[in-house]
């Protein structure tokens, strides 16, 4: 039984659906390996779950390799910065913080360890769970651009979605082990 396979039995019975998503969104993908386990990693680190994290780095080695892992980290703390400046900038909607310099370096995001489109795919699902529209539409502009398709992409943003519930479902503190029923008066 895989590391992320022990956690998803954790998930409480209140997130049931999201115990059976999480199955069916990295078993059945149009996705590559490496885009589909990069996605899954970048967004537990978004998702800041270090079990969700540790659970997926583990079964992905069997089928990637380092360099993937490597990149969803760094695709991740890129956009933990990215997404908040460049949020910033679209809520407040003043023409005068676009036309400033970030001055903020993001040269992996040039130079990744696997390569860019797939980097970028990890960047646009980190970017959707942090709720960056700019980056969103940035990033996904890149990767249609470079050749990911529309299901690509939808693939990858479900992958996102489905890791950010898990990690919310495990900060609940209660697992599907653990849960008493509720009594009644």
């Amino acid at each position: 039984m895989g590391a992320l396979e022990l956690v998803r039995q954790e998930l409480p019975e209140a997130a049931k659906d999201v115990r059976l998503n999480l199955q069916s969104v990295l078993e059945t993908t149009s996705l590559t390996p490496a885009q589909k386990w990069g996605v899954a990693i970048a967004s537990a680190i978004a998702a800041k779950s270090p079990r969700l994290r540790d659970a997926l780095v583990q079964d992905a080695m069997a089928e990637v390799d380092a360099g993937v892992i490597e990149d969803a980290r760094a695709a991740a703390v890129l956009m933990a910065m990215n997404n908040v400046y460049y949020r910033f900038r679209h809520m407040v909607g003043k023409p005068i913080y676009g036309e400033k310099p970030a001055g903020l370096r993001m040269n992996r995001l040039m130079q990744p360890a696997t390569n860019r489109v797939d980097f970028e795919l990890m960047s646009l699902a980190v970017s959707a769970i942090s709720g960056c529209e700019t980056c969103v539409r940035a990033h996904e502009k890149t990767v249609t651009d470079g050749g990911i398709t529309a299901d690509q992409v939808n693939d990858a943003v479900r992958i996102a979605a489905t890791i950010h519930a898990a990690a919310v479902a495990l900060e609940t503190g209660e697992t599907a082990a653990t849960e008493a029923p509720l009594m009644s008066v």
